[in-house]
């Protein structure tokens, strides 16, 4: 498969040949401004193949989180001899230490 830099003012008159290049021909063109990459034109099969990739990057991702998580769940658990963490009970705490807070600024 080649790869080819055109310039992107060259892209403006010659849009055409070019997505047909990239389709019909397997082409990669670069698009350059003052010498410096910007953009890519790619096919269909290439643009497919990269959406295909991110979406496995994001569920490797996705399934360590969850497997981290059930680790620090496990750890927490076991810490806690078996017993859960009461979530509403945190939180009305945090509430009331928040509350008491704001009683000793002036003005509230």
């Amino acid at each position: 498969m080649t790869e080819t830099s055109v310039a992107i003012g060259q892209v403006k008159r010659d849009i055409s040949e070019l997505v047909n290049r990239v389709a019909y021909g397997g082409e990669r063109i670069v698009l350059t401004s003052r010498g410096k990459p910007k953009a890519a034109l790619v096919g269909m099969a290439d643009y497919e193949r990269l959406r295909r990739e991110q979406a496995n990057e994001r569920l490797v991702h996705w399934q360590a989180w969850v497997a981290e998580s059930a680790k620090l769940t496990a750890e927490i658990l076991a810490r806690r001899e078996g017993q859960p963490l009461d979530v509403d009970a945190l939180w009305q705490a945090a509430r009331a230490d928040l509350e008491a807070r704001d009683e000793h600024i002036p003005g509230h």
